[in-house]
């Protein structure tokens, strides 16, 4: 099973990334020019609101201090090991990114099962929401296992995933960083890149033009009549 995965990795760490790039890229261009107004994160909040904020604004909190963690270490390497070097520091980083790696992980399986249980909400969702649910239930649980069976992630990503994803960067991916990964890892950075090729083609788009501002604007009222 190792040796197949060794054989997958030219694959899956050097020719993966730039097809995920490359459509990132041209198809999130081709779509705005296209159909501009599908520039949008579709919400169904006005179906069913209770539930929709209680897995919503955890979710986006999560991911997106997850993600700004992310950013750091690829940006700032040295002093995140700097940082990590005083143990207690490193217990408090580990302890903060696990945490937010569950309120995520909570957030998003509540809307998981919002999806699934409310059919109002359930009729409107397409394929496309499936599958992207699918990988980001897969990207966010695979992120809590590696902070649980794996810990120390902020030491070694600032070690060794920066590296390579610099490397990827300057069109010389170096797999040694990554090959001699645990399987985890491996499947964790292949559902980045899958997201990646996806993110053109599904509702994340909304990230570059809206600033998510419900995460602090004052609570809505919506009212039926009948």
């Amino acid at each position: 099973m190792t040796t197949i995965l060794q054989y997958l990795d030219p694959l899956l760490f050097a020719v993966l990334p730039y097809v995920a790039l490359f459509t990132f890229f041209l198809m999130t261009i081709q779509r705005y020019r296209a159909a501009t107004f599908t520039y949008s994160s579709l919400s169904s909040q006005f179906l069913e609101n209770r539930r929709h904020f209680w897995g919503m604004v955890p979710f986006h909190y999560g991911i997106l201090l997850v993600l700004t963690g992310h950013v750091l270490g690829l940006l700032i390497p040295d002093r995140i090991l700097a940082w990590n070097s005083h143990p207690l520091r490193l217990y408090t980083l580990e302890i903060t990114g696990l945490a937010l790696g569950l309120l995520a992980l909570v957030g998003l399986v509540s809307l998981l099962l919002r999806r699934i249980g409310t059919s109002n909400v359930r009729v409107v969702t397409s394929p496309a929401d499936w599958i992207l649910h699918a990988l980001l239930l897969l990207q966010v649980g695979s992120g809590v296992y590696l902070a649980v069976f794996h810990p120390w992630g902020s030491s070694w990503y600032a070690a060794a995933a920066a590296p390579y994803l610099w490397s990827i960067v300057k069109l010389q991916p170096q797999l040694g960083f990554i090959s001699a990964a645990p399987l985890a890892v491996k499947l964790h950075v292949t559902g980045a890149f899958l997201l990646v090729a996806l993110f053109p083609f599904t509702r994340l788009v909304h990230i570059l033009v809206v600033p998510n501002p419900y995460l602090w604007r004052k609570p809505q009222v919506v009212r039926w009549y009948r």
